[in-house]
């Protein structure tokens, strides 16, 4: 069976963990990534090949249809929404990625172009956004809503009914207790126990 073609556009750790979930999940074939300007294309990433840089995106849609953000997400969102709205204006198709080894209920929604990655867990009701990644042994309980652009880390919990708004940033480990809601642009650091969304910072994005 021929399995559909996908790019890969950021090359850094994230992209390591996100090519691990796509090989498990066998459904697309990885063609290559792309990386910003002044990346050394003679370097592989887990051995697939550096195509080009965000500039030739759009003569590599005539090869490829397919493609997934794998830039991470930690102290600044602007790279992935930029890389996100680029692919988009190209035409390219963003799907959900999800590991097998992940559970997400039938009763969930995931968005465009986010990736539920090992371990990772989305219950009955949770309304995830799109470009979210949904990091390794990560809990989104039930009628939890993750908007766009949010990054939920390694062992972090969204409790049942919490919402978290844009371009957020959940750290590993941290728990967002049940009903909370926390705005666009906030910063959970690792760790955190959230009760209050004032007890969170808000990400810079000017």
């Amino acid at each position: 069976m021929i399995k559909p073609k996908i790019i890969l556009v950021g090359a850094g750790g994230h992209c390591r963990s996100c090519i691990d979930v796509i090989e498990q999940e066998d459904r697309f074939e990885i063609l290559g990534i792309v990386d910003k300007a002044g990346s050394d294309e003679s370097n592989a990433v887990l051995d697939y090949p550096l195509m080009g840089t965000d500039d030739d995106l759009s003569v590599l849609r005539k090869e490829c249809g397919r493609a997934l953000v794998t830039v991470g997400q930690i102290k600044s969102v602007a790279a992935r929404i930029r890389i996100f709205k680029q692919l988009k204006a190209l035409g390219f198709e963003l799907p959900t990625i999800i590991s097998p080894l992940a559970y997400v209920s039938p009763h969930a929604t995931i968005g465009e172009g986010s990736i539920v990655m090992h371990g990772a867990i989305v219950n009955a009701g949770a309304k995830i956004g799109g470009n979210c990644i949904l990091n390794s042994h990560s809990l989104v309980e039930h009628d939890a809503e993750i908007g766009d652009f949010v990054h939920v880390s390694t062992g972090a919990i969204i409790n049942g009914d919490s919402k978290v708004y844009n371009n957020s940033f959940v750290g590993s480990g941290a728990i967002v207790i049940h009903g909370i809601t926390l705005p666009e642009y906030s910063f959970v650091r690792a760790g955190l126990l959230v009760v209050s969304d004032k007890d969170v910072r808000t990400l810079e994005h000017h």
